[in-house]
């Protein structure tokens, strides 16, 4: 029988995007596990199906570590998942960690071709998958480093930009050593994401795979004050790569800050997702939180200020937030999760001071009603208060989650080392390159307060940046 060369050849096969299982929400309330449940092998393969591998795939365009994700996709398809995380690790050390708090939607998803008449590909999802079997299964292999250098790098800092650019340098055979002033490294992976959308775990498992690389890593170090960058750079060290995020609290300057029972965010979650509040009283470090709960803000940081309260009892969560619902910058299945979970938003809203009963406790906020104006040259639109509009809400705890800024310690010991009005170091965009010689920053220390995986992404290019420096340069 002759074939006919006008038959059609099979279609793809069409696949609706595989929602990953979640705790039910009346559970997750009450407990610190994670909220999604991950996908078993067959869910991710059937998802992993709907890759279109694309001959020039954007996908791999919008992620800031620039993984081969068509070629980690296939080999999930082909069943080969150890294979797919060796094949991520090549380009991100922190897999696990990226795929459950990276905004792929707003980066590889968002460029995925499925996404222009359907849902995108669920690469963080997969990114995810593969990381945990890998884990799992007990075979994670070292990657092949080169032969050393002899070249020594200091990295200031154990959060996600700094154990990029250390995991990039040791790759390449310098000699790496990280210094934290945290008793545990991971940074914000450590102190600023709740147990429920991160585990602890799972940081420490990430940190550990970058030991057995053979990078150096001391905690409890202050530099600035225990050690000075000078010193460094003058007891051998030929660079220096500064990551120390922006962790200092940001506050209203309205009346009233100064109440007990008013929290900033970074002091409510370091104390919950570092010290493990979460577990009192088998950890002996409390935190308190009233009945009726306020969090001020609108990002991610604010939703898992409200979600943390709630899980340790609180009554009633309220989110206030001076926007409406569009304009928040939280992504969207944080905020979903939040509304899931009970919490109550307050849009158009913004405090204007915070009351006091007669023991100096909190004991409400004075807030005024806001209106949008017209976008500004950002795109996003201004707000203004309406007049005569303010109205008191009653509230026994009060969670600041409006940013942070730059802490000085560095700064103010290292006077070459130039910064902005706000505090963050002046460094180049592609190489990380700051004023001073030989010393280089990246992430929100540079940035201000942004996503993991734009710090890694940063820490990757100051890597490049650092190499080129090291092998111009005569060998110490």
């Amino acid at each position: 029988m002759e074939e006919n060369p006008q038959a059609e050849k099979p279609k793809k096969e069409k696949i609706p995007r595989q929602k990953m299982p979640e705790q039910n929400v009346s559970a997750r309330i009450r407990n610190f596990n994670e909220v999604p449940l991950g996908y078993d092998p067959e869910t991710a393969q059937r998802e992993a199906r709907r890759c279109l591998q694309c001959k020039n795939p954007q996908c791999v365009d919008g992620c800031p570590v620039e993984i081969d994700i068509p070629a980690f996709l296939q080999l999930v398809v082909d069943g080969k998942f150890v294979e797919a995380a060796h094949k991520i690790k090549e380009k991100n050390v922190l897999p696990a960690v990226c795929g459950r708090v990276c905004p792929q939607e707003d980066q590889c998803e968002k460029q995925c071709i499925l996404g222009i008449r359907g849902e995108p590909c669920a690469i963080g999802s997969l990114e995810r998958f593969v990381a945990d079997w890998e884990a799992d299964q007990g075979e994670t292999i070292l990657p092949s480093l080169l032969p050393p250098t002899g070249h020594k790098v200091a990295v200031v800092g154990a959060g996600p930009s700094g154990l990029t650019v250390a995991f990039d340098l040791a790759l390449l055979g310098h000699d790496v050593t990280i210094f934290e002033a945290l008793h545990e490294p991971g940074g914000v992976l450590m102190y600023g994401i709740p147990e429920f959308r991160l585990p602890k775990a799972i940081v420490k498992r990430e940190v550990e795979f970058l030991r057995r690389l053979g990078v150096k890593l001391y905690t409890s170090v202050v530099i600035g004050r225990t050690i000075e960058v000078d010193d460094l750079l003058k007891s051998g060290f030929e660079a220096v790569f500064l990551a120390v995020g922006a962790g200092l609290p940001m506050f209203m300057k309205i009346p009233g800050e100064n109440l007990n029972g008013v929290f900033s965010a970074n002091e409510f979650l370091t104390r919950v997702n570092l010290m493990k509040a979460y577990d009192f009283p088998d950890v002996d470090t409390p935190v308190w939180v009233g009945k009726n709960v306020a969090v001020i803000g609108g990002g991610n940081v604010a939703m898992d200020c409200a979600r943390t309260a709630l899980r340790l009892g609180a009554k009633r969560v309220s989110v206030i937030y001076r926007r409406s619902r569009s304009e928040m910058p939280a992504r969207h299945e944080e905020i979903v999760r939040a509304e899931e979970e009970g919490i109550i938003f307050f849009f158009l809203t913004n405090p204007i001071r915070y009351l006091s009963d007669e023991k100096f406790w909190v004991r409400g906020m004075e807030c005024v009603r806001m209106e949008l104006g017209q976008p500004d040259s950002s795109g996003r639109r201004s707000v203004k208060p309406i007049p005569d509009s303010e109205q008191i809400i009653d509230f026994d705890t009060i969670i600041v989650a409006i940013g942070a800024g730059a802490n000085p310690i560095i700064a103010s010991t290292t006077p070459d080392l130039k910064t902005n009005r706000w505090g963050y170091y002046i460094a180049d965009e592609e190489t990380g390159l700051t004023s001073k010689p030989r010393v280089f920053a990246g992430g929100d220390i540079v940035t201000g307060s942004a996503t993991v995986i734009s710090a890694m992404g940063a820490g990757r290019r100051s890597a490049r940046a650092i190499h080129k420096l090291l092998m111009e340069s005569k060998k110490v």
